[in-house]
């Protein structure tokens, strides 16, 4: 069985597949996706009478969940580990992303303003220029 493309019908996050479908799509055991979801590793969604709903993006995190201890020889703790982390590198992606949009509106409201100043009103602006010249002022009527 194969995972439907995302965005063909529901979202990547949708929670769709019963256990068992999601058992078959990861190629597991229903026993062990009760046992991860117990441990924390893949947290399905759940429906009113608390069954669990996978979605096609836990199937994915199932099927790492099984190379990294299958082939690289991961234990289910530092497994557990490295989805916290990839989801927090995920987060501040997101928010930086968020930032650099937040930066180029900033930018573009900047020049706008620039661009708003009259042209007659720059005319007016005159450059400064730097002096090393020291000036004495003495109050006039005091000499």
């Amino acid at each position: 069985m194969t995972l439907p493309e995302p965005g063909r019908g529901f979202a990547e996050d949708a929670p769709v597949f019963v256990i068992s479908v999601a058992a078959e799509l990861a190629g597991m055991h229903a026993q062990t996706l009760r046992q991860y979801d117990r441990l924390g590793l893949v947290s399905p969604g759940r429906t009113a009478g608390g069954g669990r709903r996978y979605s096609p993006r836990d199937v994915a995190l199932l099927r790492e969940v099984q190379r990294l201890s299958q082939e690289d020889g991961v234990n289910l703790a530092g497994i557990k580990r490295i989805i916290e982390l990839e989801s927090r590198v995920e987060a501040l992606q997101g928010r930086v992303a968020e930032l650099l949009d937040e930066l180029e509106l900033s930018e573009t409201r900047r020049i706008a303003a620039e661009s708003a100043v009259s042209a007659a009103y720059r005319r007016d602006l005159v450059p400064r220029t730097s002096s090393s010249a020291l000036v004495v002022w003495r109050p006039s009527g005091h000499r």
